[in-house]
């Protein structure tokens, strides 16, 4: 019976997102039955430009198309696999199997109540379900063959680890953790998409045109831009006990649903507010602090847009009323022009606690901070309080969070390793999705600082597996021009003396960091002595670490 109710939910998911797809595609061809008018329209004389905007739009559309349709494909084909799989299941109803019961059901109140302290946390992974729901979740064929599949791989103690696909219910119920432990997610623009995907971006809107009932519409003219959104990694990783692999199914899942949901959910926030757009989604503040167009901006984006005065700083000297005037006019630079007018505003939790100090020095009987706790007093939108380690003290980033775009992909893996924590007889588990983001219309955000100018940028862990920069090059006594810098590659150097010794030295040391060294065209050992050749000779410096490659170069002139 619960498999039947679990597909059936199931369905229902699917049913709507192919509504959902469906009403995409009706767009669609409402949109292509416009431009047929357009192209008709088109005078033959017109600029080259207006040509191609229109031959970009008709390629747009049929990629849109095709991409659409498709996804509607395959959602009726999985609706229909639902449907066979319901259908078989409700035959066995018709003649069920001696359903097993406990001898006394007392009794198994009482060892789930003895047992409660150990899997009381874990069990919170799985929503609300009692323990037969549970066992059904567990006892489906994908779930168990996946966590055979865990088990096995912590049997083989190989140094190597496998990829291991994740079910569709089983990341149903990370996302749902991710959710839990993410505070913004919930807060933005959630997607889910396949692949790289372009996202129609909303340019100008034009005022309707009043008139008389039975007159001529006046045509109004939409401008769109596109958004493209990539794949880019996220993970982390939980250390499982070999006592749990051990144990129940139930106790192993949980353990592995909660610990990526915590692992992903706690990054996201983070790169939401200050990601660098570099192998992460762009943060909101990130992109407030821009100062000039990057190198990287999409070229279908909408215009590039210097946003300095959405970051703003207010005073830490006034108070009470004094305080909360400065805030609104700060908070007021976010324009909500194409949102649905939801606001929130993230910010740790002593800066939360100065703004109701301020609340309660304009309102003595504390009414507003008493009937507003969680929502920004006066301003409006909720209030979203995260760590100390995303968000510092006396800074605000918020706005409109609907016109912030996180794309989550489908697909999420799992990796292990048993050397890390061999010792403690752990196993570590890395589980990775894999999410892109950006707010597509910017100026609907806004960075505050109380005191002091809100942070733009965050230090996120490094990449170090992939860290091929060098931390240093010394050629004997000779100076370099310019000064060294790990992400600058080419220097000058006239030579003062016959030979030097050349030493190359990577951020990221050990065996994983290979170093190339040639000179003349010839090759050069890393530490070793060179005679410098009458001329201006090239002294390449090629450095691998994982999937990096950096080349630096000294032109040594004698």
């Amino acid at each position: 019976m619960l498999k039947t109710i679990l597909e059936r939910k199931k369905k229902e998911g699917k049913v709507a997102e192919l509504e959902k797809r469906r009403e995409e595609l009706a767009e669609i061809e409402k949109e292509e039955r416009e431009l047929e008018v357009a192209i008709e329209e088109l005078d033959p004389e017109a600029d080259e430009s207006d040509k191609k905007i229109i031959e970009e739009m008709v390629d747009d559309l049929t990629d849109r198309k095709e991409e659409v349709g498709k996804a509607v494909k395959i959602l009726e084909d999985e609706i229909q696999k639902i449907d066979e799989t319901i259908a078989e299941l409700e035959k066995k109803i018709k003649n069920p199997p001696a359903d097993p019961q406990p001898a006394d059901p007392a009794a198994e109140v009482i060892e789930e109540g003895q047992r409660g302290a150990k899997r009381g946390m874990r069990r919170d992974a799985f929503k609300g379900m009692n323990m037969r729901e549970i066992r059904e979740f567990t006892e489906r064929e994908d779930v168990k063959n996946w966590l055979g599949n865990v088990r096995a791989m912590a049997e083989k103690r190989e140094v190597k680890g496998a990829d291991l696909l994740i079910p569709s219910v089983v990341l149903d119920l990370i996302r749902e953790n991710v959710e839990n432990y993410s505070k913004l997610v919930n807060r933005v623009n959630l997607k889910p998409v396949g692949g790289n995907a372009r996202q129609p971006i909303m340019g100008t809107i034009p005022e309707a045109v009043w008139t008389e009932a039975c007159a001529t519409l006046n045509e109004l003219e939409f401008s769109f831009n596109m958004v493209e959104v990539e794949s880019y990694k996220v993970g982390g990783y939980v250390f499982i006990c070999k006592a749990i692999l051990e144990d129940s199914d139930i106790d192993l899942a949980a353990e592995m649903i909660t610990g990526i949901g915590i692992a992903i959910g706690v990054a996201i926030d983070k790169a939401i507010l200050y990601g660098t757009g570099k192998k992460m989604p762009l943060g909101i503040a990130t992109r407030l602090g821009q100062s000039e167009e990057p190198d990287n901006y999409p070229a279908n984006a909408r215009p590039w847009e210097n946003l300095s005065a959405n970051v703003v700083t207010i005073s830490s000297d006034t108070h009470g009323l004094e305080f909360f005037k400065e805030l609104v006019s700060a908070a007021g630079k976010a324009k909500g022009k194409y949102s649905r007018g939801v606001k929130f505003w993230a910010m740790n939790e002593a800066t939360y606690t100065t703004i109701k100090i301020e609340a309660m020095n304009f309102d003595n009987g504390a009414a507003i901070v008493s009937m507003l706790d969680g929502v920004m007093p006066v301003t409006g939108g909720d209030i979203v309080v995260l760590s100390d380690d995303i968000i510092a003290d006396g800074n605000i980033v918020g706005g409109f969070g609907d016109l912030y775009l996180l794309a989550e992909r489908a697909q999420a893996e799992f990796n292990r390793s048993d050397e890390y924590r061999f010792i403690e007889d752990q196993v570590t588990f890395k589980g990775t999705a894999r999410y892109d983001g950006m707010p597509v219309i910017p100026e609907g955000f806004v960075a505050i600082g109380i005191g002091a100018a809100p942070q733009t940028s965050a230090v996120f862990a490094g990449d170090t597996a992939n860290d091929a920069s060098l931390q240093e090059i010394r050629l004997g006594t000779e100076k370099l021009s310019p000064t060294f810098s790990s992400s600058v590659y080419e220097y000058n150097v006239t030579a003062s003396g016959a030979s030097a010794v050349v030493n190359a030295v990577p951020n990221q040391a050990g065996k994983a960091t290979d170093i190339r060294i040639t000179y003349d065209g010839k090759n050069v050992n890393n530490g070793s002595q060179i005679t410098f050749v009458s001329g201006k000779k090239p002294l390449t410096i090629t450095v691998k670490r994982g999937n990096s490659k950096l080349v630096y170069t000294v032109n040594v002139s004698k």
